[in-house]
């Protein structure tokens, strides 16, 4: 059953118990300037449905409008519109009880700068109700969980910016979460800090079942580790499906990858059947409608022009590659 945007703040989506979340025609305007008569939509009409015990991923360029989505399922903003059911309890009616079952850590986390890092955790710790030995158990296993174990008396303004992001998961993970809100967990963290977060990422939804839903801007993390994806623009759903579901959707054709010498040869974008030309890393890379028909014809153009072909691999579209292809 679907309902409009309209006037439909708060109705009730019937419950689904596979389903974590279950959003219908999501619709928030921001409002600013003089008298608040400057309007920004940053969602318009947003529907999606994330299982139970999956790693969701929303993918968007800046400003679609993914933090204000994930915002809204964490009872952080009330929608203007649409209803949202999560964990089978309405975001709007039934947010009090709901923020005991959730949380949300953020790509560039906020604390108080002279707390310490033990202090950081026991306080979100205490705001849930933790207290005496039960207090210090969590902090003790969360810093070691988290990997913070020799920076616990280090202050938040002493901490790199990869530290920063594992006490914001630390905070996140306090209350021991049903449904856990990822916000950029990567952002510019440098690449063997990135996969260690993405190993413990794995690790909450394998060893405790817990529902996931991340923002990211990197595709080969969205692939690595989200079951299913969905591509926002302009506060519109474009796209979504698993990884693989996508890349047939959006139907790309496939990669024809040449390591050639000399290195260029951009005219071959303006062979038959070649949909784009794209150069990387010293390869020449060409997406055509079928490759069993386009390679044959781009060598003998090579072999015409004297083109020494040194490599030659065809692959399927990547996620990056359906995503530039969405964004534009």
């Amino acid at each position: 059953m679907r309902h409009s945007a309209e006037g439909d703040i708060g109705r009730m989506v019937p419950f689904n118990p596979v389903l974590a979340i279950d959003a219908r025609d999501v619709a928030k305007t921001f409002r600013s300037g003089p008298l608040r008569r400057r309007t920004t939509p940053a969602l318009r009409g947003v529907s999606l449905q994330v299982p139970r015990g999956a790693i969701y991923g929303v993918l968007g360029p800046n400003g679609a409008g993914k933090t204000t989505l994930l915002s809204i399922f964490a009872t952080l903003l009330t929608p203007d519109a649409g209803a949202v059911t999560i964990l089978g309890h309405d975001v709007v009616r039934e947010a009090t009880a709901l923020r005991r079952r959730l949380n949300m850590a953020s790509g560039r986390p906020s604390f108080l700068w002279s707390l310490r890092v033990a202090e950081i955790v026991a306080f979100y710790g205490r705001l849930y109700g933790l207290s005496g030995a039960a207090l210090r158990g969590r902090v003790d296993e969360l810093i070691d969980v988290c990997e913070l174990g020799p920076h616990r008396r280090a202050q938040y303004n002493e901490l790199s910016t990869g530290l920063k992001q594992r006490v914001a998961l630390a905070k996140a993970l306090v209350n021991e979460p049903e449904l856990l809100f990822l916000d950029e967990p990567t952002l510019g963290l440098d690449p063997d800090v990135s996969v260690r977060i993405r190993a413990h990422i794995g690790s909450l939804r394998r060893e405790r079942g817990m529902t996931i839903v991340l923002t990211t801007h990197y595709m080969r993390e969205a692939e690595e580790l989200c079951d299913e994806i969905a591509f926002i623009k302009g506060g519109l759903i474009l796209a979504s499906g698993t990884p693989d579901a996508l890349k047939r959707k959006i139907l790309l054709g496939q990669v024809v990858a040449l390591k050639l010498q000399p290195a260029r040869a951009p005219w071959l974008g303006d062979l038959s059947g070649v949909l784009r030309y794209h150069e990387e890393d010293g390869w020449v890379e060409c997406t055509v409608d079928d490759a069993d028909e386009r390679v044959p014809e781009i060598l003998d153009a090579l072999r015409a022009r004297r083109v020494t072909v040194r490599s030659v691999q065809v692959r399927e579209p990547d996620l990056e590659e359906v995503f530039v292809e969405l964004a534009r």
